[in-house]
């Protein structure tokens, strides 16, 4: 009875240490990778406009109402239920919007069969980028329309954006004649409007990381 009871317990402990085993290999093999959500307190307090400095959770991308490159009226529900990254850019710049604008045009090769990925730039001299110059532009870097939307639109309502929704950039201003923002970032927006990464526009690195948080997001 003894030796029974025994057995019972080796084979109870092998079963359990059998099913340890299994359980970290696939956990090793397939880890369940999950991205953060930002929110301002997140970021680096001169990004966040003051109001928003000590929110802790529950930040949505405002809403907004842009031009694209072929004169449509965008909005967020353009992006309803897409997983998109965003971009701040203007035509005439000679630094480091061009590899910005070839780095997304890669973003956008990688997910071209993919409906739920998107992107959208917004210009930081809409009045010097009329509809006319972000077609041209969009033609010449090979922006598909049904995926990328290259806009411009209000200035005081874009540099907005740019600092109290993406918080893409670190200088203050009031959007107005002599305000100027210019930013090297790519910020990844999941379904839910919400912040899941920021990454260096310019930097490779940075850019296949983009690249596969977007398959993070996507599963």
């Amino acid at each position: 009875m003894s030796l029974l009871k025994d057995n019972r317990f080796t084979a109870i402990l092998i079963i359990t240490l059998l099913l340890l085993v299994f359980y970290f290999s696939y956990s090793y093999l397939f880890p369940t990778n999950t991205l953060p959500i930002y929110n301002p307190s997140n970021f680096n307090p001169e990004l966040v406009d003051k109001h928003l400095q000590n929110k802790t959770q529950n930040h949505r991308v405002s809403d907004f109402e842009l031009i694209n490159q072929n004169g449509q009226v965008i909005t967020q529900d353009n992006y309803k239920d897409k997983i998109y990254v965003t971009d701040f850019f203007f035509t005439r710049c000679g630094s480091i919007c061009p590899i910005m604008t070839d780095n997304m045009t890669k973003i956008q090769e990688e997910f071209i069969d993919n409906d739920d990925i998107m992107f959208l730039s917004l210009s930081v001299t809409p009045k010097i980028d009329s509809v006319s110059v972000l077609k041209e532009y969009a033609t010449n870097k090979g922006v598909i329309d049904s995926k990328w939307n290259i806009t411009t639109g209000d200035k005081k309502h874009i540099y907005e954006l740019a600092r109290q929704s993406y918080f893409a950039v670190v200088e203050q201003g009031d959007g107005g004649l002599q305000d100027f923002i210019h930013t090297p970032n790519f910020i990844l927006i999941d379904k839910e409007k919400q912040i899941r990464g920021i990454y260096d526009g310019t930097k490779d690195q940075d850019i296949k990381r983009l690249i596969s948080e977007i398959y993070v997001l996507e599963n």
